[in-house]
């Protein structure tokens, strides 16, 4: 028996099963990691039933309204050494956590009651939950519906009276969106060059009169563009603020609530499965489509999901040709000796320098140095202000790109090496020169290990957000990269990134409680992306092996 166990110990088998289980345990874990995000994520966006419960509260039964947002047990003696009187001789308790809304009304969103405490639980099914652009939701009964000041509608009428009015809210509110974001916006940017202009022409003494004239001239007729819009746009705040609703909240209050403050309301209760599904359909693509409130913690993300692939896109486009370039040179042109072992060893060794570390250089170099430099020499007119002089989006993907410089560059060297030596020297004997047969076959046939590297350098920067914080990324970026001002692309503007909206929502929201869904949300997203970025990669690279693998053999 001894001698079979020494004999299958020394087969090696054993270590086989060892590293299939510890391969299975690490599938689980993250597939296990990935159902929480995903539960916990989507299932922000669904409909919640909203309650009518009657609490025994001080001495007093009083009525709270609002969703049943998670529960859990506790120690009771915990809870009456807290303060909360209770009679059980229960050892735990049932806890919930109520979303209440009505933040303008009480200062908190949430609120927790224990279940000996609860005298009875409805569930109403003209209970409405109000969407806001400001204080989050609103829970209660719908009494009245105004328009100007004058009741139009009451009762189950006011209902659709309300649906209607929110639907013309919409629609003036998107074109207020219009005229403020794109059409003033892109008057302000020209008017910021004629100032600029302006500038360049005092500082270079070409300030003519003629000069100043003809910028005074496409300047006037901006100023009366502006004044048309803002007329516009002052009759369309007039309308936006003409209807109101009243509604009853849990202490009997009734609310007035300007309806240009209303996203949307819905009936939960009173939804059947089919409409439900709808609901939470459109409740995900405003997540992924719409624009960030109320300090991130109600709105869209969208925002963050454009910087974050425009910003790995741009590091792609800059870390290949210098992980490429860098990689040849070592591998076929430079003298092998102590001096290119050094470089190797210190390129190995840059991959694990920590990421903050790349951020703190690409403040100083790239924002302080480069950008300041560009700054002094073509844009001196935009003094004190600076244009390149200060993190952005270029500087953000040129950091990430020397930090995933050294992946690119080992894995093409990689690459490089299995490139067959009979090849190179059936190019060469045909007459081809070195950097020919460099350049049209060697670089082809090494295009998978340069995609393979590429894949990881993806991966990694997508994740990363040290850095990034010093270098480009903030809370809200007042617009994107991409727009319709000539040159459409300012990689010099500031922008949002996933990873640190994952960190600002989940770890500076003042609001945490209603901010933590969207942090599971967040984190499914960017995972997503991630893997959507590198199937596209993988793609790419499965597409070049199969080309060259008969070259290869």
């Amino acid at each position: 028996m001894i001698k079979d166990i020494k004999k299958w110990f020394a087969s090696g088998e054993p270590w086989i099963w060892l590293n299939a289980a510890a391969v299975g345990a690490s599938v689980i874990m993250v597939v296990g990691l990935l159902l929480l995000i995903a539960v916990r994520g989507l299932g922000h966006f669904w409909p919640h039933a909203i309650e009518e419960v009657r609490y025994q509260w001080q001495g007093e039964e009083v009525r709270i309204i609002g969703e049943v947002q998670g529960e859990e047990l506790v120690d009771t003696q915990r809870l009456i050494d807290s303060g909360i009187p209770l009679e059980t001789d229960k050892l735990k308790v049932t806890r919930y956590l109520m979303k209440i809304g009505n933040r303008d009304a009480y200062g908190v969103d949430f609120r927790n009651i224990v279940e000996p405490l609860v005298v009875a639980r409805d569930r109403p099914r003209d209970l409405i939950a109000v969407e806001r652009t400001e204080y989050g939701n609103l829970y209660g009964y719908l009494r009245e519906v105004k328009e100007a000041g004058n009741v139009v509608a009451s009762g189950e009428a006011a209902w659709e009276a309300l649906q209607a009015r929110i639907d013309r809210v919409s629609a003036l509110r998107d074109d207020i969106r219009d005229i403020e974001k794109y059409a003033i916006g892109e008057i302000n940017y020209e008017i910021e060059k004629l100032r600029l202009a302006k500038r360049r022409l005092e500082l270079e003494g070409e300030d003519s009169p003629e000069n100043l004239a003809r910028i005074d001239s496409q300047r006037a007729v901006l100023d009366a563009r502006y004044n048309e819009l803002y007329t516009e746009l002052n009759a369309l705040y007039e309308e936006i603020r003409r209807d109101s609703f009243t509604a009853e909240i849990q202490d009997g209050r009734v609310l007035e609530v300007p309806m240009e403050r209303v996203i949307q309301a819905y009936r939960p209760n009173a939804m059947n499965l089919a409409q439900k599904i709808g609901f939470y359909l459109g409740q995900l693509w405003n997540f992924v489509s719409g624009e960030p409130r109320e300090a991130n913690t109600e709105g869209g993300i969208f925002p963050a999901i454009f910087g974050t692939v425009m910003m790995v896109l741009v590091m792609a486009v800059l870390v290949t040709p210098l992980g490429v370039v860098a990689a040849v040179y070592l591998r076929e042109y430079a003298k092998q000796g102590p001096l290119v072992r050094t470089i190797r060893i210190a390129v190995n060794n840059l991959a694990g320098v920590p990421s903050i570390v790349y951020g703190v250089f690409g403040l100083g170099f790239f924002v302080y140095f480069l950008g300041g430099n560009i700054d002094r020499l073509f844009y001196p007119e935009a003094a004190p202000a600076p244009v390149f002089g200060t993190p952005g989006m270029i500087w953000a993907s040129l950091t990430l790109a020397l930090l995933t410089l050294p992946v690119v560059i080992v894995s093409t060297e990689e690459g490089l090496s299995r490139i067959p030596r009979s090849i190179r020297e059936g190019s060469l004997a045909l007459g081809a020169t070195k950097a020919e047969t460099l350049w049209r076959t060697v670089l082809p046939m090494t295009s998978p290990a340069i995609m393979t590297g590429l894949i990881l350098a993806v991966a990694r920067a997508a994740g990363e957000v040290a850095p990034l914080m010093l270098v480009g990324v903030v809370k809200l970026a007042p617009s994107l990269a991409v727009d319709g001002n000539f040159p459409f692309l300012h990689l010099e503007r500031k922008f949002m990134h996933l990873g640190f909206h994952i960190y600002d929502v989940g770890f500076q929201s003042p609001n945490v409680e209603a901010a933590r869904p969207l942090v599971y949300a967040t984190a499914l997203l960017l995972v997503i992306i991630i893997i959507v970025l590198n199937l596209f990669a993988i793609a790419i690279r499965n597409r070049l092996r199969e080309k060259y693998r008969e070259l290869e053999n």
